[in-house]
């Protein structure tokens, strides 16, 4: 088909873009090269590690470029014919000059209802603003960040239970079921793109490190929206007693106790014989489900409690 054979070059660095790249290989797209960061150290050992969508590159025989600035690259781009450009979690803001390189432009997944969350953390922010839903965005890239027209939207359902692994899963998985569906009709001209609306963007921002320290004044119900945002990276972390720990789940319960709480305070009580974790937030307890002391595996909090219950009080 004529709308396949137009040459992609595709845009990605985090995990979630490692969807749509397989998806238009799987779905016989010609993928030119592979736009990525440069290699990172990770881990203790400081190891340097690929970006999966690297790795997928090498295991297909796609050139990878890791340019350290895009401006390295142009020539390379316009070597191609009038090649499209797919980008997905690259992480980084794409000047005009290159996009003009491009025809009919950058094609841009981007996991929010736009332009609602424009910016790098809109899955996280659904999850810590308690939103009902979420959406997926097709879009074309513009200079300004995740402002270009919207081709089209799909709105997914909240239940209020995700965590921040599990929505990057599951919207990368159909994002990239969408975009490749999308993308003949947009190399065609047959699929129109709508401005955002400008009075209605919101932005949200990168994720910190910082972010991930429990403040025990705020609400319990919000401590736990970010236990499930910040899932994996920072992780949730506090100190409870002599135990540096990262709170993997919880909830918010309002349980019989015997006083009211007072944040940070830790109280452990039984209910029909089962052990349960509190930790006081500014309005009522947040009960812990699981946790991984520092250096540990995760645990369910009653095999917590088992190896840890006397380093909690002292």
């Amino acid at each position: 088909m004529l709308q396949k054979s137009k040459t992609i070059l595709f845009f990605g660095t985090e995990d979630f873009s490692s969807h749509t790249l397989e998806a238009l290989i799987e779905s016989d797209f010609t993928v030119g090269a592979i736009i990525t960061k440069p290699d990172t150290l990770r881990g203790r050992g400081k190891q340097l590690v690929k970006p999966r969508v690297k790795e997928i590159g090498e295991a297909h025989d796609i050139p990878v470029w890791q340019p350290a600035k895009l401006a390295d690259i142009a020539d390379d781009i316009a070597s191609f014919h009038e090649p499209l450009g797919v980008l997905v979690s690259f992480g980084k803001i794409i000047p005009q000059s290159i996009i003009d390189l491009f025809s009919p432009g950058i094609i841009n997944l981007h996991p929010s209802l736009l332009p609602k969350y424009r910016g790098p953390s809109p899955i996280e922010s659904a999850i810590l603003h308690g939103d009902d839903e979420t959406a997926i965005s097709i879009m074309q890239l513009s200079a300004r960040m995740d402002a270009g027209p919207v081709y089209l939207q799909e709105t997914i359902p909240l239940t209020g239970n995700e965590t921040a692994p599990e929505l990057y899963s599951s919207l990368g998985r159909r994002g990239a079921q969408l975009l490749v569906a999308a993308l003949p009709q947009i190399i065609d001209g047959t699929l129109p793109a709508a401005p955002q609306d400008e009075n209605n963007a919101t932005y949200c921002q990168l994720i910190k490190k910082s972010d991930g320290l429990v403040d025990w004044h705020k609400p319990a119900e919000q401590i736990e929206r970010e236990v499930r945002a910040y899932l994996g990276w920072p992780g949730s972390r506090t100190t409870l007693g002599s135990i540096d720990v990262i709170i993997t789940s919880a909830f918010s319960e309002t349980v019989s106790t015997a006083h009211t709480t007072t944040p940070g305070e830790i109280s452990v009580i039984s209910e029909q014989g089962v052990s349960i974790l509190l930790v006081g937030a500014s309005d009522t307890w947040l009960s812990i489900e699981k946790i991984k002391p520092v250096g540990k595996k995760e645990m369910p909090v009653q095999a917590f409690l088992a190896g840890y219950k006397d380093k909690l009080f002292n």
